[in-house]
C-alpha cells in the first residue's frame, strides 16, 4: 500500500536544482521534494506521497496521523524493510528470506551478497 504520510521537515537543501528536505515521519527520514510546496519551512509539516510533498499540515493533525497509522501498523508497512516484511508474510524465521541461498551458511550467513573475493571464487 502507499499511502500520503505527514511529516516533519528537518532540512531543506537542494538537489540537482531540485528544492528537497529531510522530513521525519514518526522517527523515521526519508528525502522529499518541495517542488509543490516551495514556500515549505523547517519546523512545518506536509502530507508526503511518493517523495513529494503535497500539501502543508498543522502539527497536532500530523502527530494525529501519525499515532493512527502507528498504530494501525500502517508506518511499518509503509517504511519498513521490505526483505523483513516478506520473511514475516513467509512465516520465515530468518532475516533472510532465501535460508537456503547460497549465503545461509558459513562465514557470510544471513549477508545479502558476500565480498568481493567470495564472489569471485563462486564465479
Amino acid at each position: 500500500m502507499c499511502l500520503a504520510v505527514p511529516g516533519r521537515v528537518l532540512d531543506i537543501g537542494e538537489k540537482d536544482g531540485t528544492r528537497m528536505a529531510t522530513v521525519d515521519f514518526g522517527g523515521v527520514q526519508k528525502e522529499v521534494c518541495l517542488e509543490y510546496l516551495p514556500d515549505l519551512r523547517v519546523g512545518e509539516y506536509a502530507i508526503v506521497h511518493v517523495g513529494f510533498a503535497l500539501q502543508r499540515l498543522d502539527e497536532e493533525s500530523a502527530r494525529q496521523t501519525l499515532a493512527l497509522f502507528e498504530e494501525l501498523g500502517m508506518l511499518q508497512e509503509e517504511f519498513g524493510d521490505p526483505w523483513e516484511q516478506a520473511a514475516a508474510q513467509a512465516g520465515a524465521d530468518s532475516p533472510w528470506p532465501f535460508a537456503d541461498g547460497p549465503y545461509a551458511e558459513g562465514p557470510y550467513a544471513g549477508e545479502a551478497t558476500a565480498p568481493q573475493e567470495a564472489q569471485e571464487g563462486r564465479q
